[in-house]
């Protein structure tokens, strides 16, 4: 499923930054894959809001977002991105590997 929610602020975690910087993975990457995503899984019982699992592409680069919505302010939070490990999932990175 396309994601296609309203973002009029983007904010991220010192988690989430601590692990792009990491992985080398920018705020042009972030911005870019959520502009073209696809809900990977939703949660929508999460709290405070409700997060969802986002798979984008940065080059040739899969990109996991995991992302919490606030729907009254349209505020998006970044909580973590990686780049999903294929030993743990699918070659379409959307779904993860059994043991």
């Amino acid at each position: 499923m396309q994601f296609t929610r309203k973002i009029d602020a983007l904010i991220y975690s010192g988690h989430a930054l601590d692990q792009m910087f990491a992985r080398d993975i920018s705020v042009d990457d972030i911005k870019a894959i959520l502009d073209i995503c696809e809900v990977v899984a939703s949660y929508p019982d999460d709290r405070p809001y409700p997060t969802e699992l986002l798979l984008g592409w940065a080059g040739d680069r899969p990109i996991h977002v995991v992302l919490a919505y606030n729907e009254t302010t349209r505020t998006a939070y970044i909580v973590t991105t990686y780049v999903p490990d294929a030993e743990l999932w699918s070659k379409d990175y959307k779904t993860r590997r059994t043991p």
